[in-house]
């Protein structure tokens, strides 16, 4: 993973169901914004899902975040700079 103390997660609680990730990541994907790492568990009896996403601190971040809310299965979005659960994820995955 790289550049780690450059980066910060964003924590998305979506509704769950096939497709999500795929609207989200396109999102980003569209407008050439990297997320360096995803992590997404179901919550509420799996009628949403908690998604984590690494992404490097940018100057279009707060825009890529607004347009993310935008989304219709987002329900709420947040800023972390707890990024113990990806720094854990990439020991376990060296």
């Amino acid at each position: 993973m790289s550049q780690i103390n450059q980066a910060i997660a964003l924590e998305l609680i979506v509704r769950n169901h096939p497709g999500v990730m795929s609207h989200i990541c396109g999102l980003f994907a569209r407008r050439a914004f990297n997320v360096e790492g995803i992590l997404c568990m179901p919550i509420k009896d799996s009628t949403q899902s908690r998604i984590w996403l690494l992404v490097q601190k940018d100057l279009r971040l707060s825009q890529m975040v607004s347009q993310v809310e935008k989304l219709e299965d987002v329900q709420a979005v947040n800023y972390s700079e707890n990024l113990q659960i990806f720094e854990e994820m990439s020991r376990f995955m060296q």
